[in-house]
């Protein structure tokens, strides 16, 4: 299998090219993956551009490739958002990384009011800067054409806010309907995750009101860092993706 490199200042590219890689993603191809001249691999965008062709150089500084081919990958429609919420450990980080590779096309760090893990002061830049590195690495492991965007830290209003733009779909255990309920109407979707708590009654009123749908995954309670990647397995299923 090809391994994915990025190259985000990458614009277009034409079969015939030669394209090079430098710094941490050229070394990371020599010293990690050991790359090596007459191997195949890709090199993408993240925005929906990937280039494949053999290796011609591949050192600590440099990997170049002869393009054999080149692909333009559209956007996924509809797109899904994961709103995750900040949650104690690694928890939010194994939720992102997996709805990564899963597909999910952006992520939004939710501050709950039961989150437990709290980003304040330079915590805000560093924390997503470390989820926009997961993401980043998932989405090489993937071998996606398009990276998720990852959005700012946003507070339960600013979540519900998105009921203008998204149909908002919380997962709750408690509710009545499920998700294997909802068909897709066009709208672009965001799943709602709440920590380890839960989502606080106050919060699920706010989305109610927003016009969000509540929704359950099924008869047993997921944690935090599964909940997320299996309601996108659900709609995967359900948009036709898988």
């Amino acid at each position: 299998m090809s391994s994915l490199y990025l190259r985000e200042d990458l614009a277009e590219v034409e079969v015939g090219a030669r394209l090079t890689l430098t710094g941490a993603e050229a070394k990371h191809a020599s010293t990690v993956n050991r790359t090596r001249p007459g191997e195949s691999v890709l090199i993408g965008n993240g925005r929906g551009l990937v280039a494949s062709g053999e290796v011609l150089v591949a050192t600590n500084s440099e990997l170049t490739i002869d393009v054999e081919a080149v692909e333009r990958v559209p956007r996924s429609e509809p797109a899904i958002t994961l709103v995750q919420a900040l949650a104690k450990g690694d928890r939010d980080e194994l939720a992102v990384q997996a709805a990564t590779e899963l597909g999910v096309d952006a992520v939004v760090p939710w501050a709950a009011s039961r989150s437990v893990s709290r980003w304040e002061g330079a915590k805000v830049a560093k924390g997503r800067d470390r989820w926009a590195a997961i993401v980043r690495e998932a989405s090489k492991q993937s071998i996606r054409a398009w990276t998720p965007e990852v959005g700012g830290l946003s507070s339960t209003k600013q979540v519900a806010a998105m009921t203008a733009t998204h149909r908002l779909l919380v997962l709750e255990p408690g509710a009545t309907d499920g998700l294997t309920s909802v068909r897709p109407d066009g709208r672009p979707l965001a799943l709602v995750v709440g920590p380890e708590g839960g989502i606080a009654p106050h919060e699920l009123d706010a989305f109610r009101s927003a016009g969000a749908e509540i929704v359950r995954l099924g008869d047993t309670v997921l944690r935090t860092s599964t909940a997320g990647p299996a309601a996108l397995a659900v709609l995967n299923a359900a948009l036709g993706r898988w």
